[in-house]
C-alpha cells in the first residue's frame, strides 16, 4: 500500500502534517502540492483542530520544488502554463499563511527554496541544530517563489533578505536563530514532541481572538496605522461579546483559575 505524500495525524487538538517523500527530501512535486490543496481547507474548517504542526519525514523538512518535475515536458508547453502553475501553488499556500490557527514548523535538515517559504509561513519555527535554510533559487536562475519575496524580508529585514536571495547561500540553524527565522533550537530526537507540546498550549486558547490577531498582523506591514486601528476596534468589539471573554471575565472576578494561561518557561 502506497503511503500518502502528506500525512495527517491528530494529537489531541493538534493536527500534525508530515510531508512524506523522504527519498526526494520531501520536494514539492505535483502530487504533494495537490495534497496540500486538498488537506488545508479540511484543517481550516475543522473546529476541533486548534493548532497545526508542519514537518517532514526522513530527516528533512522540504528541499523545495522538484526539479525533475519542473523539467518534464519543457519545450512542449506554452510559457503561460508556468504562470498558471505558480498561481495554483499560491492558492493553497495562502490557505496556510492565512490559516487562523497557530502553525508550528518543525524543521530538521533542509528547508530550501519553497521549503524555506513553507517554514516562514508558520507562526513558530522550531529547528534542530542540523537544520539548514536556503533561498536557493538563484542557483538555477529562478527568483524566490511560493511567497518567498514577501515573507523573507518580513522575517529577517530587507537587506538580509536580499543578501540571502542574491547569494543563495546556506544559513545554518544557529544563524537562523539569530536572524529570527528560527524561534528555538531543539534536538532531533525531541523535535516533534516539542512542537506538539507547543501546539497543545493553544488547546484552551481563545481561538477567535487568536485568529483575528493573526489575520490583522499578517497584513500590518502593508496597512496604514488608521486602518489597523479600525480593524482593532471591530475585532475588540467582537471579542468583548464572545462566550470565551464572558467566562474568562467571570473567573477573574471570582478569583478562579484562568481559562487560558501560558505555562512558565522551565
Amino acid at each position: 500500500m502506497m503511503m500518502p505524500v502528506l500525512e495527517l495525524d491528530r494529537v489531541g487538538a493538534c493536527a500534525v502534517l508530515t510531508m512524506n517523500r523522504p527519498a526526494a527530501r520531501n520536494a514539492l512535486d505535483l502530487e504533494l502540492r495537490a495534497a496540500f490543496a486538498d488537506m488545508l481547507p479540511q484543517v481550516r474548517d475543522d473546529a476541533g483542530i486548534r493548532a497545526v504542526v508542519l514537518t517532514g519525514a526522513g530527516g528533512h523538512f522540504c528541499s523545495g520544488g522538484d526539479i525533475r518535475a519542473m523539467n518534464t515536458g519543457k519545450g512542449d508547453t506554452d510559457v503561460f502554463e508556468g504562470r498558471t502553475r505558480i498561481l495554483n501553488m499560491q492558492r493553497w499556500f495562502d490557505e496556510l499563511v492565512d490559516l487562523e490557527k497557530p502553525v508550528i514548523a518543525a524543521v530538521d535538515g533542509a528547508a530550501y527554496g519553497a521549503g524555506l517559504s513553507l517554514a516562514l509561513a508558520a507562526d513558530f519555527v522550531l529547528a534542530t541544530p542540523r537544520a539548514s535554510f536556503c533561498a536557493v533559487f538563484a542557483r538555477i536562475g529562478y527568483v524566490p517563489d511560493l511567497g518567498g519575496m514577501y515573507l523573507l524580508p518580513r522575517a529577517v529585514g530587507l537587506a538580509r533578505a536580499k543578501a540571502m536571495a542574491f547569494s543563495a547561500r546556506v544559513v545554518g540553524a544557529q544563524e537562523a536563530l539569530g536572524l529570527g527565522i528560527a524561534h528555538q533550537l531543539v534536538e532531533p530526537a525531541t523535535l516533534l514532541d516539542t512542537a506538539v507540546e507547543l501546539a497543545g498550549r493553544f488547546e484552551q486558547a481563545p481561538a477567535g481572538a487568536l485568529g483575528i490577531m493573526k489575520s490583522v498582523m499578517n497584513h500590518a506591514f502593508e496597512s496604514d496605522r488608521r486602518t489597523v486601528y479600525m480593524q482593532e476596534a471591530m475585532a475588540q468589539s467582537l471579542c468583548r461579546e464572545s462566550a470565551f471573554h464572558r467566562e474568562a471575565a467571570r473567573r477573574f472576578l471570582d478569583k478562579q483559575a484562568p481559562l487560558y494561561q501560558w505555562p512558565q518557561d522551565k
